[in-house]
């Protein structure tokens, strides 16, 4: 059947538009067809219909006044929206109404108000070549950035930007595509190049402009507007920051928690006194990017030193903060062209504490942020209706005074609106009907209403009324005074509306000249924001500076763990020292599970985190190294995405730490071959700290219930064991949480069971069991003895005597004895 011309509009939009969902606008409600129609309904639980019984095309509407929160609920859910507009008045054009896409609304390209305020919405394009030429934008802020990796540093950024939505020239691999979509599931080709190299490009080395030159086509693309508020982009080295890999930055939960993905738990929320939105945006930022700058490091310690000493001021300065609006997100929906009046006047408020703010710079003998052209645009400002609506195109928006020929339309509207209000009661004295009203609506316009009790002696014509509108219960007219008025009113509200919105347009433009001065002082205000944040977090925690060590001396005294001293009494937690050198770099740490062994070990590396990202850190005493890379290896963790088991996933955190790890780096390593049998698991446990040992020498945190390691300490110089103690008291086990030197002497694994609740006939035969195992007889001749004992009566003694067991280790001694154990079973 031959589609009407309509429908044949909307075709010819959706092959243009075939990876968005096509809003098409039909009066006052968005409408989708066929598989949109579909995909619509279902995500957006509402009615779908059929156009009519000739044309069974599935469909489904919207109203435009609400479409926002609908389109929003399906970007949420990874989709795209190409809204697509009508061009004309329909009453004035004959024939089809010319339709365009206006916008095309994806994950990354938001720019209303449903973003989060605390985190960034990053759009990231991928240029493959010989390395992954990475460029990602907040196009709401207008921060652009831009980087040249290998594809193992790729994945460590994807994981720190999490885009929203990834754009590439031509489809990932198979392989690449599954991995990457772990972290970001809307991936997009843009294949076509339409505009030309952007300025914010030309400063960079050619091989790192195509990431941003498909960056910017694709933004222009979908948005069909110029965003003169992207800034120039900056270019930057993964090695210029703490490199923090994405199993590191999970395992440490930094900003994200393991098993809830929220941020109650982490570090992050820890540092919650931020004043503003952007404030917050930046200390992400520099948790996840900690320094290897020192004198960057000591820059910001050097502040919140500073702010500590002052706190008076500090108080004043968030006070300050307290009135200052996302000024990034603000200057990005100027630039967009979707502020609107309220948006300018948080805007206006944000400014006004600029003299504020330097007054305390001043004092506190700290850089003022320029200030002098942007006290310009609070005289702008200045004119905007405080109380304005949502809307810039109902009027209200500007306050009397701000412009003469507003000023006269209202009073001309106001006087009519007054002579109305006389007019009702001189209608009233005139007809001798109290019940008379003078009113208006939209469709009719104003009306005399009479009721129909009124009616029946009622003579319009003695009083010139003509009848406008009949209702069930009364009456509609007009006099001829009336509509003279009506127009008189009507006019000068319509003139005042307009005028309003070509003066808010304009205001809207003269900002647009201010965008890199406001882009400067927003940076400026949120660094202050994050340094009084640390400052308020330290004192209140009482905090002390880190001392950085040029011999790579890590030495913690009285040191705690941030988040879960949080989450328990003060006073309960009982704080650790750990003290590595280049002479003894590794701790072999024991003690029975739940005793705190991996709570140990996180703080030392979130410790190190927050000194690096330039706070103060929960010790008495803190001297660190500047550690290039932390790696960690904590808990058990499937990956079901790409079908890897938790031991699997165990060796390839301890591949990454092995084959990249330095002399300055930093790995915990938790419990490494729990998941395979006791040898093949003391094996590789063994192998991994003879190998850090031996070639890399990085500082390491290892824990165990391998005792059979503990020996390693007399073989390996820089290694030490420590245990976290627990006491046995009248058959109950007490965690003491104490780091102590040396090897712990028993693993309470029953006791722990026990405390777990496990159904007591299990608790009473394992401890039958251990009480076997325990006997002298047993201790006496262990079980791989016996076993040894038994191969001379099972004719494999050639074999053993043949075995050179001085060049032997104690693991491949009892690797071997398993081996003869089996032939032997075998026969």
């Amino acid at each position: 059947m031959k589609p009407t011309p309509m429908m044949a509009q909307y075709l010819a939009m959706k092959e243009e538009h075939q990876d968005s969902i096509l809003f098409f606008r039909l009066g006052d409600f968005y409408e989708m067809f066929y598989d949109d129609a579909l995909t619509a309904a279902r995500e957006l639980e509402i009615t779908l219909t059929r156009r009519d019984k000739k044309n069974p095309i599935p469909m489904c509407g919207v109203p435009h006044h609400s479409a926002r929160g609908y389109i929003e609920r399906l970007i949420e859910k990874g989709y795209k929206v190409a809204v697509c507009e009508q061009m004309e008045n329909a009453r004035e054009v004959k024939g089809m109404v010319r339709r365009e896409v206006v916008q095309i609304i994806t994950p990354g390209t938001v720019m209303d108000t449903s973003l989060d305020e605390d985190s960034h919405n990053y759009l990231m394009a991928v240029s493959l070549a010989e390395h992954f030429n990475i460029a990602y934008c907040d196009v709401s802020t207008g921060e652009l950035k831009v980087t040249l990796c290998d594809e193992e540093t790729f994945f460590n950024e994807l994981a720190a930007v999490k885009p929203s939505e990834i754009i590439t020239a031509e489809p990932f691999s198979h392989t690449l595509t599954a991995k990457i979509k772990a972290v970001t599931t809307v991936l997009s080709v843009h294949d076509q190049l339409s505009t030309d190299l952007p300025e914010q490009a030309g400063q960079l080395e050619k091989t790192l402009q195509p990431a941003v030159h498909l960056l910017f086509d694709y933004v222009t693309m979908t948005q069909k507007r110029n965003l003169a508020h992207i800034e120039p982009a900056v270019y930057y080295h993964a090695v210029d920051y703490m490199r923090l890999d994405f199993y590191a930055k999970r395992n440490l939960e930094l900003t994200e928690s393991i098993r809830l993905k929220t941020r109650k738990g982490t570090l992050l929320s820890i540092f919650n006194e931020t004043k503003t939105p952007m404030g917050h945006r930046l200390l992400k930022e520099w948790i996840e990017r900690p320094l290897i700058s020192k004198s960057q490091i000591e820059d910001r310690l050097n502040h919140v030193e500073l702010f500590n000493a002052h706190f008076l001021e500090r108080d004043e300065l968030r006070q300050a903060l307290n009135d200052v609006y996302d000024i990034e997100r603000l200057v990005g929906r100027i630039s967009y062209g979707n502020v609107n009046a309220k948006d300018l006047v948080q805007l206006k408020y944000s400014l006004e504490q600029l003299p504020v703010l330097n007054e305390l710079l001043s004092r506190l003998d700290i850089e003022q942020i320029p200030a002098d052209e942007l006290a310009h645009i609070v005289t702008l400002l200045d004119g905007l209706n405080e109380e304005a609506p949502q809307s810039i195109k109902e009027g209200g928006v500007f306050k009397a005074g701000f412009n003469e020929q507003l000023d006269h339309y209202r009073a001309a509207s106001k006087d009519g609106k007054l002579w109305l209000s006389e007019l009702q009661q001189q209608e009233r004295d005139k007809t001798g009907i109290r019940s008379l009203k003078v009113a208006y609506n939209k469709v009719f316009g104003y009306y005399i209403e009479i009721s129909k009790a009124n009616l029946h002696q009622f003579d319009a014509d003695r009083f010139g009324y003509t009848r406008k509108q009949t209702l069930s219960n009364a009456e509609r007219f007009v006099t001829e005074s009336l509509k003279e008025k009506e127009t008189l009113i009507l006019g000068a509200e319509e003139k005042a509306v307009d005028l309003e919105y070509e003066l808010f347009v304009t205001l809207r433009e003269t900002l647009k000249s201010y965008l890199t001065l406001l882009q400067a002082a927003a940076k400026r205000i949120a660094v202050l924001d994050v340094l009084q944040n640390f400052s308020e977090v330290s004192q209140k925690n009482d905090y002390v500076r880190p001392e950085f060590s040029d011999e790579r001396m890590l030495n913690l005294s009285d040191a705690r763990h941030p988040v879960v001293e949080q989450v328990m009494n003060r006073e309960d937690y009982v704080p650790n020292d750990c003290e590595l050198h280049d002479n003894a770099f590794i701790y072999l740490i024991t003690g029975p599970n739940m005793s705190g062994k991996s709570t140990y070990m996180r703080q030392v590396a979130l410790i190190s985190v927050m000194a690096q990202m330039g706070s103060f850190v929960p010790c008495s005493r803190a001297e660190l190294p500047i550690f290039d890379q932390i790696f960690t290896r904590i808990g058990a963790a499937d990956d079901l995405v790409s079908g890897q088991s938790t031991f699997m996933v165990e060796m390839l955190e301890a591949r990454n730490a092995l084959n990249n790890a330095t002399k300055n780096s930093l790995i915990i390593f938790d419990e490494i071959g729990r998941g395979t049998s006791t040898y093949d698991g003391i094996s590789l446990a063994q192998a991994m700290i003879e190998y850090v040992h031996d070639h890399i020498q990085a500082k390491t945190l290892f824990s165990t219930h391998y005792h059979e390691l503990v020996q390693l300490d007399g073989t390996l110089s820089g290694l030490n064991n420590i245990h976290v103690a627990a006491k046995e008291y009248n058959g109950e086990l007490i965690f003491l949480h104490k780091v102590m030197p040396g090897a712990v002497e028993n693993s309470y694994g029953i006791h722990v069971a026990q405390l777990a609740e496990l159904p007591e006939p299990v608790i009473s035969r394992a401890r039958e069991i251990l009480t076997h195992f325990e006997q002298p007889s047993v201790k006496e001749t262990p079980v791989y003895e016996q076993t040894a004992f038994q191969l001379f009566d099972s004719g494999v003694e050639e074999e053993l005597t043949r075995l050179d067991i001085a060049r032997m280790t104690p693991i491949e001694a009892l690797l071997k004895l398993q081996e003869l154990q089996d032939k032997a079973g075998g026969r």
